[in-house]
């Protein structure tokens, strides 16, 4: 029984035209972003800024989930009610990041091992008491003419494997999130052998550990350049790269893929989510998305910790998630991004961690 209710849970959050929005940034990313823009962080400010986005009107036509950190979801909204019930109320799923992070991977300069994996199941019971349905664990791996090493696609497929069993003996659906690194200066085409590799190792791991496919979702980086690369790949190039490689390596049980943004702009992510979308031939998934800063960024530099931002801040959100909704059923075009609200253009202040 508590398998079926998984697969809802896994199947709701990728409804269609609808995706999740990441706002898991730990408390030293987000106050990076905060400092560009001159915000102050501090506990008040950034259950604000949360609170803006989980009660945008309207979002939940859009948002599926919202994935939190671990001091939002502890955190009541202005009114009093825990964050997770105000989701809750507004028709959205809270989901929890539970990795605590990367560290680096003894013997593998330049590489690194996500951690948490010490008390996570005493962990997900709390979180799941708390009211999260579902729970996300970031791998990362840096791409180079050498790295990945076999040992580091190892290794953090293991871990995301235990994660993932672990979320799933608790009652909690998992998000698998290997992502390629855009940062370098690698092709395209070495993006898609590492992401094939990687996607390959994963699933691997997933069956050995008798993860139930069916109950989960992936959240993969799409397969694109370097951001250093010389020559950046038209969006239908990645489409058609992206697209190809998940076929290759992804099981057909699995329910949906959501992709990161991975440092992409919000206007950059919407355009290759389409792309992907329209693509022809089967896709036995529901492709959708879980950005992070390509839903935020817009939002974050209306705001800007004035109070009388707000509307002007939920209306950013608002057209961001919209243009990503049409996305991920195909159906997005350029004449959508004129209704885009004027806003000062969003600061550059760090990846997710």
């Amino acid at each position: 029984m508590r398998l079926q209710e998984l697969e809802t849970v896994a199947h709701a959050l990728v409804a269609g035209g609808k995706g999740i929005l990441a706002a898991d940034e730990s408390i030293a990313t987000l106050t990076k972003r905060f400092d560009a823009l001159k915000i102050r962080s501090n506990e008040q400010s950034r259950r604000q800024y949360r609170e803006l986005l989980f009660t945008t009107p309207e979002a939940a036509a859009f948002v599926s989930g919202v994935i939190m950190y671990d001091e939002t979801i502890h955190q009541k909204g202005s009114q009093g009610l825990p964050l997770a019930d105000v989701l809750h109320r507004q028709g959205i799923l809270p989901g929890i990041k539970v990795d605590t992070g990367t560290r680096p991977l003894a013997g593998a300069p330049g590489e690194v091992i996500t951690e948490g994996l010490d008390g996570l199941r005493e962990r997900l019971a709390e979180y799941r008491g708390l009211g999260a349905r579902f729970a996300k664990w970031r791998a990362v791996i840096s791409v180079s003419d050498t790295l990945p090493s076999a040992a580091c696609v190892r290794v953090n497929a293991h871990a995301l494997a235990r994660y993932a069993a672990l979320c799933q003996d608790g009652g909690v659906v998992p998000i698998v999130e290997p992502e390629v690194l855009m940062d370098g200066f690698h092709t395209i085409e070495r993006c898609e052998e590492v992401t094939s590799a990687v996607l390959h190792a994963v699933f691997g791991e997933l069956v050995e550990q008798r993860v139930h496919l069916e109950a989960m979702l992936l959240k993969p980086s799409m397969v694109i350049a370097g951001a250093m690369c010389p020559e950046q790949a038209p969006v239908d190039t990645v489409a058609t790269a992206t697209l190809r490689c998940l076929r290759r390596h992804v099981p057909a049980a699995v329910p949906g893929i959501v992709f990161l943004s991975g440092g992409q702009s919000g206007r950059l992510a919407t355009a290759h989510l389409n792309a992907i979308n329209r693509l022809p031939g089967p896709r036995p998934w529901t492709l959708s998305f879980s950005y992070g800063r390509a839903l935020q960024d817009a939002a974050l530099a209306a705001w800007r910790g004035r109070d009388e931002n707000v509307a002007g801040a939920q209306r950013a959100f608002h057209h961001r998630a919209r243009c990503n909704s049409f996305a991920s059923l195909g159906t997005f075009t350029d004449d959508m991004e004129v209704a885009e609200p004027p806003l000062v253009a969003a600061v550059d202040a760090g990846r997710d961690d």
